[in-house]
């Protein structure tokens, strides 16, 4: 569980320091138990061996399951111009990525992709002018702020010196 890369008998036999024999019989103990073999309860986990080594995979019935939790719980952090982007689209959405990136002053478009892909926003609308696509933020981004609604942002005005004529650009 520890590893990223699979991990060979011997290397496994060396860490616990037991014959490879054994731990190959240990192994073949715990896929026939992950498996729900003898009666037993099948788990949302298998151990499989692949390229050369043993792997705890999750069961491709829980595929989506887990993807779905992986991708809600990304520790990975967005990057200045992501973050840029988000506080854009949170405090003027309804709006386009032409908007965001004559705000910003610098093309949007990859960045906009990411937030997507990490559904903290999404297509509310079109532009019944334009035919642009509008983007607002989910309940995903309210979760991850820790706030129940839009309301809950800060005002920007004391954030900003010459809020005046920042006001009318944002």
């Amino acid at each position: 569980m520890v590893s990223d890369e699979p991990q060979p008998l011997v290397a496994l036999a060396s860490a616990v320091q037991r014959p490879v024999a054994e731990v190959r019989r240990a192994v073949q103990r715990l896929v026939a138990d992950y498996d729900g073999e003898d009666g037993g309860v099948r788990r949302g986990f298998e151990l499989r061996e692949v390229g050369g080594g043993w792997r705890i995979y999750v069961r491709p019935e829980h595929d989506e399951l887990v993807r779905d939790f992986v991708l809600t719980q990304s520790p990975t952090r967005l990057s200045q111009a992501a973050l840029e982007t988000l506080a854009v689209i949170a405090y003027k959405q309804p709006i386009s990525r032409g908007q965001v990136a004559a705000i910003r002053a610098v093309n949007v478009d990859s960045v906009v992709r990411t937030l997507v892909g990490r559904g903290l926003i999404e297509e509310v609308a079109t532009d019944p002018e334009t035919g642009a696509v509008l983007y607002g933020t989910t309940a995903l981004m309210l979760t991850h702020l820790g706030i129940n609604s839009l309301d809950e942002l800060p005002p920007i005005s004391p954030l900003l010196a010459g809020v005046d004529e920042v006001a009318d650009v944002l």
